[in-house]
């Protein structure tokens, strides 16, 4: 399938370490997603068979479209990557060019090279010579916002045959803590030929198809929003609102854990394994508030978004701290009779991560 074909008026599930595992694709699939992607891989451990690494190309059968996205700085390396991948079943391959984490930087990979235009035409020309499917890149608008550099980049990569690219529309620099610049993805929108996917700040179905009409992108990407939400996928196809309430959100964390025990097993390990990603998950689950309104998104903490729980059950789920995860897992997870847990001692992960990005 040619890219416009894989995605033109979607909603995309974005690549999040972590955050796409597999059971939470397959989680979002069944909410609906037809385009998701998996976590970043490094080329040179893909290459290498190292077998955490080669986890993260793993497609299940459920999935409708699936990407695979490496991280890495080397032609020959990225190639053989994507022929790996390729034969594993992707769809398509994503060159990352906009990871800000200090680990990848500082190796030269993610946002490192968005200062690199050239490399980057030799990464994506290296890829198209090993493999039929599409090749994609995911950028970022360059290391700072008062030096932008994705046109450079995406017409260097154009010249080198990529097949559609897609725009987190914020700075390495800027990390989360500024508003996404979709006049930006309007941009290069009119700069290149092949299809653009715009990302970033898309809280809900209302703001993808508002995206999608205003910048005149291919498709949407939706990342965090979506860990939060994994039914914004069903409400973007149907255009409408769905606002689970407690009950129905317990439900869905259940058939989270069903998910990762079938992927990680029943033992102690898998039980072990799946504890640690309900934790993360929650992290993002706990932000959803019902009758948040279109206006929310300007309030400065998403916790303030939305009614407040109605009952014990919903204060609960609206929690990320270590005590009320721990609870959850126990109940959840180990199969423990439900104790609420204590009130919360310090503040949540999921706000030190917004706060520190």
């Amino acid at each position: 399938m040619t890219a416009s074909e894989l995605f033109e008026g979607r909603l995309i599930m974005a690549p999040m370490t972590r955050g796409t595992d597999l059971p939470f694709r397959r989680l979002a699939r069944e909410w609906g997603a037809e385009v998701c992607v998996g976590e970043m891989a490094y080329a040179h451990k893909v290459v290498s068979g190292q077998r955490g690494e080669l986890a993260l190309l793993r497609r299940h059968e459920d999935e409708r479209v699936f990407g695979v996205q490496l991280a890495g700085k080397r032609p020959e390396v990225l190639a053989e990557a994507a022929r790996i991948a390729a034969d594993r079943g992707a769809d398509f391959v994503d060159i990352n060019l906009g990871c800000p984490i200090d680990d990848a930087v500082r190796r030269g990979f993610g946002a490192a090279l968005l200062r690199r235009a050239s490399r980057v035409a030799e990464l994506v020309e290296a890829m198209k010579r090993a493999v039929s499917i599409p090749v994609t890149i995911k950028l970022r608008t360059g290391w700072s916002s008062e030096k932008p550099t994705f046109l450079k980049v995406a017409r260097a990569a154009c010249e080198a045959g990529v097949d559609a690219i897609t725009l987190h529309a914020r700075s390495r620099n800027q990390r989360y803590r500024r508003a996404a610049d979709w006049s930006a993805v309007a941009q290069l929108v009119e700069a290149v030929e092949v299809p653009v996917i715009g990302n970033g700040d898309v809280f809900d179905w209302r703001d993808a198809r508002a995206r999608l009409e205003r910048s005149g992108c291919a498709a949407v990407m939706v990342g965090r929003w979506a860990l939060a939400k994994p039914w914004i996928f069903r409400s973007y196809a149907e255009e409408r609102d769905i606002e689970p309430d407690a009950e129905e959100r317990l439900a869905i964390l259940r058939r989270y854990v069903e998910l990762c025990r079938e992927t990680f097993g029943d033992d102690e390990l898998g039980r072990r394994r799946t504890r640690r990603f309900l934790g993360f998950h929650q992290d993002f689950f706990y932000r959803y508030r019902r009758d948040a309104g279109v206006d929310a998104v300007n309030s400065v903490d998403p916790r303030d978004w939305g009614a407040p729980p109605e009952n014990e059950l919903e204060s609960w789920l609206c929690r990320a701290d270590a005590g009320a995860v721990d609870a959850l897992c126990d109940w959840l997870v180990d199969g423990r009779e439900p104790l609420a847990p204590p009130p919360p001692e310090r503040p949540s992960r999921a706000f030190k991560v917004k706060a520190y990005g």
